[in-house]
């Protein structure tokens, strides 16, 4: 035994000097957006699995919610654990589980197998973070944002397209299918993961108990005032950005338009733009200028709910604004994804789960808060709140934009 735990410590040192390709950030990348995707494929499907399960109306709207609580719990219990485990076991072990909770969704013939199954993969979607703080340690500081950034486009192109796949997957074989293609996909991507990565990143694992571990992700927050602004930043811009992706396709699916799921979820085609914002923003952030890009951010996602508020007079508004919201949403997490794990590089777990602890939040709030202003006064209550959560975001950044970041260590 002791003989395989230095056979196993060789093979880990020998991959140390690992040179980050672009193909391996690629890989990332597609990981990462196939893993993410799960938590949004059911936004389009909702009306179409309560009818096959004879839900009630009522209960229709919590597969969303147990989906976004079970990965706001995964933030703060699971994601902390690529400080103190070898991180691409952790990964595969993750891919594999969230392959059987697909499995269980796709088979489901009760609401109460549905919504544990759901409640199952955002619990364990959040392999997206973990996959997301390993490329950071991956990276060479110096390149830390470029990398972020790229990876993060696949995060976003994963949200974004999630919609679209499960609106033209749910039309041609049924909301089921949508499940099974991605447990298909996942059960793939376990092993090319496996095979391509490293035991881990420039730092090695803490050596902490789970509990300490937790505690040390409190910690963290006391004592860190940059990671507590950058969370509530992150906390408003997704309540933002969920205002609108939780809410439009009410107004797209009732007259004048009344669109089918394949053409509501094709939208998210449009906001595979604000993909290139991420890579955009790493590089700016790589060069020092954090601050302004967080700053002119706001203000475009401030200025988008102007032409979204047209989005029933003018689909060119809708699209025009979606473009402008999602290049700021994601200018805007990956600064501060770059500038918290900088703090403490062997912590980038705990930091980079605690901080999507308040995306999940925000994203919650902002779905929750949109869906009730469309049924108490329409799309221009939808359009006044998440311009609210904007003019939060750009007014809090006045109010701290003097204070430096740290820099890269």
């Amino acid at each position: 035994m002791p003989g395989n735990a230095e056979t196993a410590i060789r093979r880990c040192d020998a991959r140390s000097a690992f040179v980050l390709s672009r193909g391996v950030v690629l890989l990332f990348a597609v990981a990462c957006g196939a893993a993410v995707a799960n938590v949004y494929f059911s936004q389009p499907l909702l009306v179409t699995m309560g009818d096959d399960l004879s839900m009630d109306p009522a209960l229709v709207g919590s597969v969303v919610t147990l989906t976004q609580v079970g990965y706001g719990l995964g933030l703060f219990f699971l994601v902390p654990l690529g400080d103190v485990a070898d991180r691409r076991r952790l990964i595969v072990a993750q891919l594999l589980l969230l392959v059987v909770a697909l499995a269980v969704v796709a088979t489901a013939h009760t609401a109460v197998i549905l919504l544990a199954g759901m409640a199952a993969v955002g619990l364990l979607a959040v392999v997206t973070q973990t996959l997301v703080a390993f490329a950071a340690a991956l990276a060479p500081p110096r390149e830390r944002g470029r990398v972020v950034g790229l990876v993060t486009s696949g995060v976003v192109i994963g949200i974004l397209l999630a919609r679209t796949a499960s609106g033209l997957l749910a039309d041609l074989a049924g909301w089921r299918s949508v499940y099974l293609v991605s447990a298909s996909l996942t059960a793939l991507l376990a092993p090319v993961l496996y095979r391509a990565l490293p035991c881990h990143g420039d730092a090695e694992p803490t050596p902490l108990r789970y509990r300490q571990l937790l505690r040390s992700t409190i910690t963290l927050f006391a004592r860190e005032r940059l990671l507590r602004i950058r969370a509530l930043f992150g906390l408003l811009v997704f309540a933002a950005f969920s205002t609108l992706w939780s809410s439009v396709a009410l107004p797209l699916s009732e007259d004048p338009y009344s669109l089918p799921h394949s053409a509501i979820g094709a939208l998210g085609l449009i906001g595979v733009v604000g993909a290139l914002a991420a890579t955009v923003a790493g590089r700016l952030n790589d060069r020092g200028l954090s601050g302004g890009t967080t700053g002119i951010a706001l203000a475009l996602l401030t200025a988008s709910w102007l032409p979204l508020s047209f989005t029933r007079h003018s689909l060119w508004a809708l699209m025009v604004g979606v473009i402008l919201l999602d290049l700021a949403v994601q200018a805007v997490h990956v600064t501060n994804q770059t500038l918290i794990y900088a703090l403490h590089p062997d912590a980038g777990s705990r930091l980079i789960g605690g901080y999507m602890v308040f995306y999940s939040l925000g994203s919650a709030v902002g779905a929750i808060a949109a869906t009730s202003a469309y049924t108490l006064a329409g799309w221009g209550a939808v359009c006044a709140l998440g311009c609210v959560f904007s003019c939060l975001g750009l007014v809090l950044w006045a109010l701290t934009r003097h204070l430096a970041p740290r820099p890269v260590r």
